[in-house]
C-alpha cells in the first residue's frame, strides 16, 4: 500500500515538475541544466514572476517527492498515513540505513537544483576553476542552511494533509508552474 501511495504522489508530481524545468528552459533557451543555471547566474537581480511561480511550484513539488510534512510525514507510524514510510517497515541494519541515505540524498538533490534554478549566486563558473569551486563551496553551505531553516518552519506551521488531498496539492503546483510558464511566453518575465 505505501510503494503504491508513493508511485501515486510521484505520478502527480512529475507533470508539475517538467513544467517548472520547461520554464527555466524558457528564459535560458536551452533545455541543459549547466546553460539554464548560467544564464539565469547572469541576470541581473530583480523578481520575475515566472520563475516566482516556478520556484513556489517546485517547493511544492520537492515537498512531496521527498516525503515532507505537507504530504507525508516522515516521524509517523501510524500505517493508515504513511506514504514513504510504509515501504521502510521491513528493513533494519544496514538496508534501512542505506534508504534513509538514500532519502537524505534525494533531498539534498532537490536542494541543490533547486537553490541553482532559483537563487543562482556564488554558483562556480568553470569546472576547471578549483578556487572558484572552493569558493563556491561556503556559499552552497550557507544556502543550504538557510533551506534547512526554510523546510523546518514550514513543516512546523503546516499540517499533514489527508492522502485525497494530494492530488489538490500537487494539481495547484502544476497549476502554478503552466502559470509561470504562460507568464514569461506572454510576458517575457
Amino acid at each position: 500500500m505505501g510503494a503504491r501511495r508513493e508511485m501515486f504522489v510521484g505520478f502527480l508530481a512529475e507533470p508539475a515538475l517538467l513544467m517548472v524545468l520547461f520554464t527555466a528552459s524558457l528564459l535560458s533557451g536551452s533545455t541543459s541544466l549547466p546553460t539554464i543555471v548560467e544564464t539565469l547566474s547572469h541576470r541581473e537581480i530583480a523578481i520575475y514572476p515566472s520563475l516566482a511561480f516556478a520556484g513556489v511550484a517546485f517547493t511544492m513539488v520537492s515537498l512531496a517527492e521527498n516525503a515532507r510534512i505537507p504530504i507525508d510525514n516522515p516521524a509517523t507510524h501510524l500505517e493508515l498515513t504513511m506514504i514513504h514510510e510504509a515501504m521502510t517497515l521491513e528493513y533494519s541494519a544496514r538496508h534501512l540505513a542505506l534508504l534513509e541515505w538514500a532519502s537524505a540524498l534525494k533531498l539534498f538533490n532537490y536542494s541543490c537544483i533547486g537553490l541553482a534554478l532559483f537563487l543562482p549566486f556564488g554558483i562556480a563558473q568553470g569546472s576547471a576553476d578549483w578556487l572558484a569551486i572552493l569558493g563556491a563551496i561556503p556559499v552552497l553551505i550557507a544556502k543550504l542552511a538557510v533551506g534547512g531553516f526554510a523546510l523546518a518552519l514550514i513543516e512546523t506551521l503546516s499540517a499533514k494533509l489527508r492522502i485525497f488531498r494530494a492530488p489538490e496539492f500537487l494539481g495547484t503546483a502544476f497549476l502554478l508552474a503552466v502559470l509561470a510558464m504562460l507568464v514569461n511566453l506572454l510576458l517575457g518575465s
